[in-house]
């Protein structure tokens, strides 16, 4: 049993390690891990995160059932998991069977707090958000936009992906302009 706090616990301390060995960190996240990213660039000072690199992050959503989690996690153990939401033919995603609802409900608590601290994030910005994603409601991503003070955003929309887009069609343009963006914010 773990609460968001632990999730992002082991997300400082993997930043901390990395800064013990390099002078730059760019971070980067996928869903939920997008959203603790966030949290570490609002929440570090700003020489600690270098850059962003975000794939469809959640910090949010307009789905009603959510707010059945306070109390439903206490009755229904686990739901269906969410993994292999994957356009490409023939790729898996070697996700969990179940999503746990203590889970589901503590990522949604992360939300609220993620949410407010949105206009702390500074560091420069790199975000893909695919076009047809049926994990991460649109509205994480038009809110990251609208809330950041990041001066230096990009959004790639990505149309030939679902929300796992690392193992999608546009992966390799991720990959590219993923190394493009980290040589570019942490540059001579």
């Amino acid at each position: 049993r773990t609460v968001w706090a632990d999730w992002y616990g082991e997300v400082e301390r993997s930043l901390d390690k990395l800064l013990a060995d390099c002078d730059q960190v760019v971070v980067g996240g996928l869903s939920m891990g997008g959203g603790l990213a966030l949290r570490l660039a609002a929440d570090r000072r700003p020489r600690d995160v270098a850059g962003l690199v975000l794939v469809n992050p959640a910090v949010g959503t307009s789905r009603k059932d959510v707010l059945a989690l306070p109390v439903l996690k206490h009755v229904v153990p686990s739901l269906p998991g969410i993994a292999n939401d994957i356009k490409k033919p023939g790729v898996t995603e070697h996700g969990y069977p179940r999503t746990p609802l203590r889970a589901a409900h503590a990522m949604m608590v992360a939300w609220k707090v993620i949410r407010a601290d949105l206009p702390k994030v500074t560091a420069p910005l790199l975000m893909f958000r695919s076009a047809e994603d049926h994990v991460v409601d649109p509205s994480s991503g038009r809110l990251i936009l609208s809330r950041v003070s990041s001066r230096d955003v990009t959004e790639r929309i990505l149309e030939n992906s679902y929300h796992v887009a690392t193992l999608d069609n546009d992966a390799p343009a991720i990959f590219e302009e993923s190394a493009a963006f980290v040589r570019r914010v942490t540059g001579p």
